[in-house]
């Protein structure tokens, strides 16, 4: 079955990148950003949810986004890919660069609609998940949780992880996804047209 993002996801096109404030596009389209810890695997979803196999790059190697990206998805929708966080071997120096772009971006984004926070399934609700939800709700940006990498867990795991991430994070319900076989992806496209039809933060 065909996502609902399906039909458009066929002209989804690398935007620009960002790698820093002012190298950030004028935001046209509705956006919707998707953020995590690196190696959450946010690339292999985005691909997945748009039916690129490699729109965006995905790598071995945590923290290598070192930028925003934007795709566009149509002419409806930006789907925007936010830096990693939390991956220990990446140099603070540039930690904080990455922490300052995304917090420029999150705060001052007219275009932003919500944001996916991606969890791994495998390992649960990070201390930096946690907050970075909790940053969101005080910049009123609506968001909603993907759980990744739910294929790789066995059923019997499954229930056990999915009942502690929603209660770790209780406002919010979570919508188990997975890159290699599509499952949670028409869930994950229904939220994300919804925060993308509610432009609550007012025109670009």
């Amino acid at each position: 079955m065909r996502s609902p993002g399906a039909a458009a996801s066929r002209g989804a096109v690398f935007v620009a990148g960002a790698a820093s404030p002012d190298r950030i596009p004028a935001g046209k389209a509705p956006e919707v950003a998707l953020a995590g810890r690196s190696n959450v695997g946010k690339s292999s979803l985005l691909n997945r949810l748009v039916g690129r196999r490699s729109l965006a790059r995905v790598s071995n190697t945590p923290g290598r986004t070192q930028q925003i990206n934007f795709f566009a998805v149509g002419d409806a929708l930006m789907l925007v890919d936010l830096p990693g966080y939390g991956f220990a071997r990446v140099p603070l120096p540039l930690k904080e660069e990455w922490r300052r772009l995304v917090e420029a971006y999150l705060q001052d984004r007219d275009a932003l609609c919500g944001v996916v926070v991606l969890v791994d399934g495998r390992r649960g609700v990070s201390q930096e998940d946690g907050d970075l939800i909790d940053y969101l709700a005080v910049l009123e940006v609506p968001c909603c949780v993907a759980v990744t990498k739910i294929d790789k867990l066995k059923r019997s795991e499954r229930g056990q992880q999915l009942r502690a991430i929603e209660e770790a994070l209780p406002a919010h319900h979570a919508i188990p996804c997975s890159a290699v076989t599509g499952e949670g992806v028409g869930a994950l496209w229904d939220h994300i047209h919804r925060m993308a039809g509610g432009r609550a933060r007012g025109p670009s």
